[in-house]
């Protein structure tokens, strides 16, 4: 005569949600440079122009919600004054529309130079020679 085999009750198991990825969009890259001023770079700079004229603005944010105003058609003609072959696709024309827009403000802001002169110790001096 067998016994009966008992069955192994089924544990419930707990299923963990993988952690969402953060896109890449939503992260940004410190640097710890003041980016508020500037040096002029063009004589136009130094004449007291803001940058403003090119695209309205100079606040990025700004810019995207204008281009999310716009219509499409507005749209390509606005990609048309900035230069830009106008495509269907609104997506990437307006991610175009955006790097030109930062290729204009990365242009028109130069970053000020860190001149400061480190001074380095006599044997900071002969450790760095040591490599010639």
């Amino acid at each position: 005569m067998r016994k009966p085999v008992k069955k192994a009750a089924k544990r419930a198991t707990k299923r963990v949600s993988a952690k969402r990825a953060t896109k890449l969009e939503s992260l940004s890259q410190a640097h710890g440079k003041d980016e508020s001023s500037f040096q002029p770079t063009t004589l136009d700079q130094i004449w007291g122009e803001t940058g403003n004229s090119a695209f309205g603005t100079m606040d990025e944010e700004n810019y995207k919600k204008t281009l999310q105003e716009m219509n499409k058609s507005d749209l390509k003609s606005h990609a048309v004054k900035k230069g830009l072959i106008p495509i269907d696709d609104r997506l990437q024309l307006e991610k175009r529309l955006v790097s030109e827009f930062r290729k204009h403000i990365n242009a028109f802001k130069r970053p000020q130079d860190d001149v400061r002169a480190t001074k380095l110790s006599k044997t900071s001096k002969d450790i760095l020679s040591e490599g010639k």
